[in-house]
């Protein structure tokens, strides 16, 4: 029988309530607790996991064995730092902290402990993405369009950190290269940060990548366009389908296949908290460990440099 995993959940606003909803039906799983800076939300949640609230942070040493943190992004370095020195793993949101300084120290002191440290890039256990590794080998252009309508949620933080930074783990996870140049523009919209942005990525195995994220449009839109000798492919995350099209000789002419993949509906979200938990479990590295959200932060922040010498 598997060893039951301890968890518990610190923030549950929008994001991380879903976060309870998953571990608590997760089997082999114990949500201990829920933490959140509203005493009356964490208990709302509380009862509809069958879970309790816990007073903070130091509630939870020798308690749980791993913490999904879901709170500001301004908070999460202290918090993320605090609970893997107290042993505690951690799954921690999106963008993994604010400064790439914060994000080096963490992944330090998650070496240094010991400690799983996971960030939800969420895109990563999307069915079309998981597809695509026997697909995409060698990549020379992709494109990535990101678009949404705004909402206050998520704003503590710019475009680039709240929305393009899914699509940047994406296409580093693909391409087997490093950034060499980078060229943005970005404006304010209805924020006072970047609200809509466009980088152009180029790495020193000669892939381009052209990076669009929006969070000021009327209509959604997550798409990605990846092309390659011989093949394009054409994914949309919210569909989870995928188009292949390949050329391949027929009698020695030139000939086009199409190929259509619908990946089915899938639950991202709790294929990522499963993948945590197995590893809190058997000690095993996360798909998206610290150090590929710190690539994509250092990316991240790359592209925000940019703009601001504009």
């Amino acid at each position: 029988m598997s060893k039951r995993v301890r968890a518990a959940v610190v923030g549950v606003g929008y994001l991380g309530a879903f976060h309870a909803e998953k571990y608590a039906n997760l089997d082999d799983v114990d949500l201990i607790g829920i933490i959140d800076a509203d005493p009356l939300r964490a208990a709302e949640i509380a009862a509809a996991r069958g879970s309790e609230v816990l007073p903070g942070l130091d509630a939870l040493p020798g308690r749980v064995d791993c913490v999904s943190l879901a709170v500001p992004t301004s908070l999460h370095y202290r918090l993320a730092r605090q609970l893997l020195e107290s042993g505690i793993d951690v799954l921690v949101e999106k963008p993994m902290t604010e400064t790439v300084a914060e994000g080096r120290e963490l992944v330090d002191i998650a070496a240094r402990t010991g400690r799983i440290l996971q960030v939800g890039h969420l895109e990563r256990f999307n069915p079309a993405i998981r597809a695509l590794g026997d697909i995409v080998t060698q990549p020379r252009f992709i494109e990535c369009h990101r678009l949404a309508p705004f909402v206050e949620r998520g704003t503590d933080v710019d475009v680039i950190l709240d929305l393009m930074i899914h699509d940047l783990d994406i296409i580093l996870s693909i391409v087997r290269g490093e950034v060499v140049a980078v060229e943005a523009v970005g404006i304010p919209v209805l924020s006072e940060s970047t609200d809509i942005a466009n980088a152009r990525l180029r790495f020193d195995n000669g892939c381009i990548a052209n990076v669009t994220a929006s969070r000021v449009t009327l209509k959604r839109e997550r798409k990605l366009r990846l092309f390659q000798s011989d093949t394009y492919v054409s994914v949309d995350y919210s569909k989870k389908h995928i188009q292949v099209v390949r050329r391949r000789l027929v009698d020695g002419q030139p000939h086009v296949d199409v190929e259509e993949l619908d990946l089915g509906a899938g639950d991202a979200l709790f294929a990522e908290i499963e993948q945590f938990v197995d590893c809190v479990r058997t000690r095993h590295a996360p798909l998206v460990d610290g150090s590929a959200g710190l690539r994509a932060l250092e990316v991240a922040h790359q592209i925000r440099a940019c703009l601001e010498s504009v």
